[in-house]
């Protein structure tokens, strides 16, 4: 029987929940979540589960941040002058915008809140602080790729192809 291990491509369904029993993310109603262990395409602790099963195989564990999207990090919340805010930008409470560096890189931002003459930006993962419990079965394991990911803009990839809700990717 073949063993999840390194290089290897490993489909899985999941949901994942916080503490308070809430639901953050599933592949409920989406194709299975495809990973390449190894390739850190997934929050560590989810790619150390997945070591060792084998087709058909369950479990559910919980991840302390440091496993997951790390503890919060007050120095990556910012104050930005609304003046230097583009023309028809209207940023809103809650809203994830997409910041460009000065390399031209882009990164998520939430928007934490909006003050008289500056936008706060926080540049924390939403689920940064979080322990996260996930409950997962391997569905399929194979030594090339199956299925085509999308990139969510996030750094990862994602089954859904997107992190712009409150999720984030696994």
């Amino acid at each position: 029987m073949q063993k999840v291990e390194n290089g290897l491509f490993v489909s899985v369904e999941y949901t994942g929940t916080l503490d308070n029993g809430d639901e953050f993310d599933s592949s409920k109603g989406r194709m299975p979540l495809e990973v390449q262990i190894g390739a850190g395409n997934v929050i560590p602790g989810f790619e150390s589960a997945l070591l060792g099963m084998a087709v058909n195989e369950s479990k559910t564990f919980t991840l302390p941040p440091e496993e997951a999207y790390g503890e919060r990090d007050d120095s990556r919340v910012y104050d930005f002058p609304k003046a230097e805010i583009p023309q028809g930008m209207d940023p809103e409470v809650d809203q994830i915008l997409a910041l460009t560096t000065k390399d031209g890189q882009q990164i998520p931002a939430r928007v934490d809140r909006i003050e008289d003459e500056t936008v706060v930006f926080d540049l924390n993962h939403p689920l940064a602080g979080q322990a996260l419990t996930f409950a997962i079965e391997v569905v399929g394991i194979s030594e090339t790729q199956t299925q085509t990911q999308e990139s969510c803009g996030c750094g990862s990839t994602c089954a859904s192809g997107s992190c712009g809700d409150d999720a984030g990717c696994c």
